[in-house]
């Protein structure tokens, strides 16, 4: 029987505050046969009991990213969905949705804010009391901050996230959030809305800078109420709202958060009203924070100087929750590490000028400490000012991050990768908090472009990151220079008082490279057509700076970043660490990626429709291809570069021909030999140091790279504990001591862009056409794994794969979704085969 399993408005279920002129509906089909494809689909969109749009019947096997072409939807309106489809068994199948339009621009209420001593560090409280006399049958909040917000409704939180509005380019782009909040009315009732700096005027990236976006911290709120005769009130904020500073007396994101449940406000006061746009104003655009698991306290630890440590087991970012009654007054303090030194006590250095530290002062009753605006990199805390014994069980680790769906898990026989992938998806939990950051432990938190280019990929096997990503390349294509130039950091914390926009060679590339990976994970053109601009302006601003010679030689460049090979100094603006940015020459590294990006543009633009600009590419890309050969690689086929990163690049790329590709495949596993079957790669060689050997029929070589465990290895960090990836490879030495501090997170997820890989390779899980319309399976198993079993959550349903080794045999199981088939591949000796969907064991 057929069956439709979700229904989908832009990649959402029943979401609410669309502000999309044409969403697009996906659903996912079930059936017990195999080879089921989807002949025929039929939408009827309605609102109430009008029909907006009816598709009529499509001969079509399209269930992915159906556009909406019905009326113009209206603003705050509900629309439910129908979906019928028909297969090519006979079988039909039906099933509804609903989603919700938002403002969609209509802004009505006005922006207020405070007026409190410069000095005053705790957090403003604005609140509005009024009546509800009738039977209530919708309401709904819609609001955004300057700085972020948390708010009340009769003293219960109304928000189930964290972080709001979120952080975008606020100067360009500013989201605000809808609220369904019909169960906290009652007919008296009282509104509170909390603002903290956040990232928006708050200390922020690690020169301590201050009100980077504005210095003014403000809240704007409707609420809208429909009564059950069809009559409306909206709630706004204007000059009728009071304001007073409450429990919140301290909050900085780095620093942490001061509670206290003592405090009440002496007086209230009227709101100020503030000249603040709107014009920038969107809707929420990607999945919302949440606490999306709670982790039970798993040690108490009293550390050789004698203070009492929590162990929670796993290195997260969140925040600690727990439940206590003391006398009233009492301030518990509790700071936060990722690690323990080699004697066992408490570590803080790497965390540089964050001081990560909450403090809850307690009311004598029962209470629920829980921040509200800071979070921590963290998986030991040490807790002070508890006199008594430490109950531990009443404690979690909140763990936040964007509420992305996590579609993609495997295990092996081997343990040690299995903890290696455990290591690369919590990596990604830890950073994938609203924007891609490097780390969330330290004085920094920043969106760095190289690291998300480098991990989209694997990153979008491990959760959904469609709509994660599609929002912050919209905040990359705010940012961007005049030229083209893309920053260092999206949004751009690094702002330099000159209004330069400093760009280097495989960070930037981010502007390219994540939409095109995105659209082959996902199938979705809208993300090529939305970032087209940013993209080819940042191809342009390379040929510009390029010029005739076709190779970019000009600019500072961060190289193959923390590569082995070589260390040197890195000074940007001051900040002056011992740094590895690898013996690979950076213009070489510039150049490569020149092409690369040039590459991507030629595949966009001929996507898109646009045939003279991926002509235009085309030569383009051919221009750099011979100039590079010309300067990079001579006759023989050497090249100038020989490093390990050199040579992953220039095969990558396909910036060699072909007669010279096995030399240098060759040279490229022989430099490996020479350093004790070790990579010495950065962040940029790393990612495609196994694809490339792979390729180039090396498979064993990059397996062998794989299970290494000595340092450098993606395994070493797992045989030291590690929970997570780490920022280098020898985060902590050998003899247990650690690497320079100033540089040394311990959650950084660069380096698990090997994820890629583990699926597309050695579980077998790739696209052929964008968005697993058609599917490839070709496992390619490695000396010191005998087994591997995973999935996949493609658009269109799960894939999985199981495989093992037995004596002379090999056998796979495979499932496929319906509405698409896969080319499954044995091995050279044996021809593949075409499946529908389905369920297959093969021997």
């Amino acid at each position: 029987m057929l069956k439709i399993t979700e229904i989908l408005t832009e990649y959402r279920k029943n979401p609410i505050g669309i502000d999309i002129e044409k969403p697009r509906f996906s659903w996912k089909l079930e059936s017990e046969a195999n080879d089921v494809i989807q002949e025929a689909y039929q939408i009827a969109v309605k609102n109430g009991g009008n029909i907006t749009w009816d598709s009529g019947k499509i001969e079509s096997n399209q269930s992915v990213l159906v556009e909406y072409s019905g009326e113009k939807l209206l603003p705050m309106t509900k629309y439910t969905v129908n979906v019928i489809t028909w297969d090519n068994q006979s079988e039909s199948a039906s099933s509804s949705s609903s989603f919700e339009t938002g403002l969609m621009g209509k802004i009505r209420a006005t922006w207020i804010t405070h007026e409190l001593p410069d000095d005053e560090q705790a957090c403003p409280v604005f609140k509005k009391e009024f009546t509800c006399k009738k039977e209530i049958a919708s309401a709904r909040i819609y609001s955004t901050s300057l700085g972020i917000y948390d708010l009340e409704l009769n003293g219960k939180r109304v928000l189930d996230e964290y972080f709001s509005p979120g952080w975008t380019s606020y100067n360009n782009r500013l989201q605000y959030q809808t609220y369904d909040v019909i169960e906290y009315l009652k007919e008296s009732n009282e509104i509170k809305a909390t603002v903290a700096n956040g990232w928006y005027k708050g200390n922020l990236a690690y020169e301590k800078r201050i009100n980077i976006y504005g210095n003014k911290a403000a809240v704007l709120l409707e609420l809208h109420i429909t009564y059950s005769d069809d009559t409306k009130d909206i709630i706004m904020t204007d000059g009728s709202w009071m304001y007073a500073t409450g429990e919140v007396r301290y909050s900085e994101i780095y620093h942490g958060e001061t509670i206290d449940k003592t405090y009440e406000p002496a007086e209230w006061f009227y709101a100020h009203t503030y000249d603040h746009g709107k014009d920038v104003i969107v809707a929420q655009e990607s999945e919302p924070v949440r606490i999306v698991k709670r982790i039970p306290a798993k040690e108490l630890i009293t550390t050789p100087k004698g203070e009492t440590v929590i162990d929670f087991g796993q290195n997260l970012t969140g925040f600690v929750e727990f439940v206590c009654e003391f006398d009233k007054g009492t301030e518990i303090v509790l700071k936060h590490a990722e690690v323990l030194d080699n004697e066992g006590n408490f570590y803080l250095d790497n965390i540089r000028a964050a001081k990560a530290t909450d403090r809850f002062i307690t009311s004598g009753k029962m209470d629920i400490y829980r921040p509200r605006f800071t979070f921590h990199g963290f998986r030991y805390v040490l807790i002070k000012g508890i006199k008594k014994k430490i109950d531990i069980s009443s404690m979690r680790a909140c763990v936040l991050h964007t509420d992305m769906k996590e579609t993609g898990s495997f295990e092996c026989s081997n343990e040690l990768v299995n903890q290696l992938q455990h290591n690369i998806q919590w990596g990604q939990r830890g950073n994938f908090l609203d924007i891609p950051t490097d780390c969330p432990q330290r004085d920094e938190r920043l969106g760095w472009t190289g690291d998300a280019q480098v991990f989209a990929s694997t990153a979008a096997y491990n959760f959904n990151t469609a709509l994660f990503f599609a929002k912050w390349l919209k905040d990359l294509a705010a940012d961007q220079g005049k030229n083209g130039e893309v920053p260092f950091v999206v949004p751009d914390a690094l702002i330099r008082k000159d209004g330069k926009v400093p760009s280097s060679a495989a960070w930037g590339d981010a502007a390219v490279i994540i939409p095109w990976t995105i659209y082959r994970a996902y199938g979705d053109r809208k993300i090529l057509e939305d970032q087209y601009e940013s993209m080819t302006a940042w191809v342009d601003y390379l040929a510009a700076e390029a010029g005739s010679l076709y190779l970019w030689k000009t600019g500072s460049h961060f190289g193959d970043w923390l590569g082995l090979d070589m260390e040197q100094y890195f000074t940007y603006q001051k900040f002056c660490v011992d740094a590895a940015t690898g013996s690979t020459d950076k213009y070489y590294i510039a150049s490569a990626f020149f092409a690369y990006s040039t590459e991507i543009m030629e595949k966009t633009a001929e996507e898109l429709g646009k045939h003279d600009d991926g002509r235009k590419y085309k030569r383009l890309h051919k221009n750099i291809v011979k100039a590079f050969q010309n300067e990079y690689i001579t006759p023989n086929g050497r090249l100038v570069c020989e490093t390990q990163t050199g040579m992953l690049l220039a095969l990558k790329f396909n910036l060699v021909n072909e007669r010279h590709r096995e030399l240098i495949a060759e040279r490229l596993v022989n430099n490996i030999k020479r350093h004790n079957m070790q990579m010495v790669t950065g962040f940029v060689g790393a990612s495609y140091l196994c694809p490339v050997l792979t390729e180039a029929g090396y498979h064993d070589i990059a397996g062998e790279l794989l299970l290494q465990t000595k340092y450098p290895s993606w395994l070493y960090p797992v045989t030291k504990g590690a929970t997570t990836i780490w920022e280098r490879w020898n985060g902590i030495k050998p003899d247990g001591s650690f690497e320079n501090p100033e540089m040394n997170s311990f959650n950084h997820y660069a380096y698990g862009a090997i994820g890629d890989w583990l699926y597309r390779k050695l579980l077998g899980i790739s696209e052929i056409k964008p968005g697993y319309k058609e599917i490839k399976i070709s496992p390619m198993p490695i000396s010191g794994i005998e087994f591997m079993e995973g999935s996949y959550e493609t658009p269109y349903g799960k894939v999985s794969v199981s495989w093992k080794r037995k004596e002379d045999a090999f056998e796979i199981d495979v499932n496929i979704p319906v509405n698409t088939q896969a080319r499954i591949e044995f091995s050279s000796s044996k021809p593949g085969v075409t499946v529908g969907s389905g369920e297959y064991h093969y021997e």
